[in-house]
């Protein structure tokens, strides 16, 4: 089974500036999963993108990861 915490942490650290400030915090409720993921204040701008496209695309590639789990994933992105 795949641990969806760090496969978020990996894309999030393999994108920013300072690696080493990347969080990743799950919570779990039956059949969904919230990660919240929190990086360093200068790489929010990479984490999100230009009108939110690598945020997009962050989300729908943990959905995907999910679903082979069979279960729901949310990602939110700490200010």
């Amino acid at each position: 089974m795949m641990n969806l915490k760090e496969i978020l942490s990996d894309i999030a650290r393999a994108i920013v500036d300072h690696p080493d400030d990347v969080t990743v915090v799950s919570e779990e409720k039956e059949n969904e999963i919230t990660l919240t993921l929190g990086v360093h204040a200068d790489d929010m701008g990479m984490v999100i993108g230009r009108h939110g496209r690598i945020a997009k695309a962050i989300r729908s590639v943990m959905k995907a990861a999910a679903g082979s789990c069979g279960k729901k994933v949310n990602v939110e992105i700490k200010d």
